[in-house]
């Protein structure tokens, strides 16, 4: 099984310095590609001087994660895609759990591993921890970690299960089933997009699996952290894009249901004077509003849709009935 690792950069020197070296000692099964976003900060020469052996792909801009990878992936042959973020550190014989897992289970289509926070080592990691999943309307969490609540890794998540989301920090899938489904929907730009591809997998039947028995650190945040309101922008409204695209049935109610709880974490940030997020909010709403046609003719591409959901409302778990860990749910 060919596998090819593609780490997207932009304008991360100082990143690559750091962790590309764990990459190439763990990772002499597969092939290393640095696909960049048009970098300005002497990237691509670092890597031509510092890691020759390494594989470049230039994008002609800066098209953020969706367009970035969907450029690069083009210029690739290999069986297995493996999207790994810049800021991660990799751990010995990590890539053999998973190629084993492609190889038993013909269906599985996307894996994620074991993500774990690389400032606290014996933490989950934010983005995507022990495997993803959303609540039915469309608010993500992970087996180790529900909203800002992270759980410790006492082995608890050390399996192999059916998860509905794999974290674009780390996402392994296979290349027929990327270019099936026409890669990332670039109107997401950044965030969240991972899970509208992952989405549009499992309407098609594809399983997407956690891999616990191998383990990646991440250090997170390092392209735009929690406390940008570019971020919060960015999840509000391709949250939406994803529940408006791939959600089964009718999506009025549903839709207008997240929309006013929308509102409701809008007044959250108003109490608590985080005003740029709140507009944020709002921005995210108008965006969401001028890309509805759009998502409208994607969602009429569907040719069947699966229900997504184990928990109706994450929010009322968590606020309302204090579950502030997976295992509780």
């Amino acid at each position: 099984m060919k596998v090819a690792i593609v780490i997207l950069n932009w304008n991360g020197q100082k990143l690559l310095k750091q962790f590309l070296p764990s990459v190439m000692k763990h990772s002499k099964k597969a092939e290393i590609y640095i696909a960049d976003n048009a970098s300005t900060d002497g990237s691509v020469n670092f890597i031509k001087t510092t890691f020759p052996s390494i594989k470049i792909i230039q994008n002609k801009e800066n098209g953020g994660y969706a367009k970035g990878y969907n450029d690069a992936l083009k210029k690739i042959d290999a069986d297995v895609f493996c999207l790994l973020n810049s800021d991660v550190e990799v751990t010995k014989n990590w890539l053999t759990p998973i190629i084993e897992t492609f190889k038993i289970e013909e269906n599985t289509a996307i894996i994620q591993p074991k993500l774990l926070d690389f400032n606290h080592k014996d933490t989950f990691e934010y983005a995507g921890a022990g495997g993803g999943f959303i609540d039915k309307f469309g608010y993500p969490y992970c087996r180790g970690r529900i909203f800002n609540t992270i759980e410790k890794d006492n082995r608890q998540y050390n399996d192999i299960a059916e998860i509905f989301w794999a974290s674009g920090a780390c996402l392994f899938i296979k290349s027929q089933v990327f270019k099936t489904l026409n890669g990332f929907d670039e109107a997401f730009f950044a965030h969240m997009e991972e899970i509208d591809l992952c989405w549009r997998a499992k309407n098609l039947g594809y399983s997407i699996k956690y891999v616990g028995y191998s383990t990646i650190y991440h250090v997170g945040g390092a392209t735009l952290s929690n406390i940008n309101p570019k971020k919060t922008f960015l999840n509000f409204r391709n949250s939406l894009f994803a529940l408006t695209k791939n959600a089964k049935g009718s999506i009025i109610f549903l839709i207008l249901i997240r929309l006013i709880l929308d509102g409701i974490a809008g007044i959250k940030f108003l109490l608590e004077l985080k005003f740029k997020h709140a507009f944020a909010i709002i921005k995210a709403h108008i965006s969401f509003y001028s890309y509805l046609s759009y998502l409208l003719k994607q969602r009429e591409k569907l040719t069947q849709s699966i229900k997504h959901y184990h928990k109706t409302s994450i929010l009322f778990e968590y606020f309302v009935n204090r579950k502030n860990n997976y295992k509780s749910l």
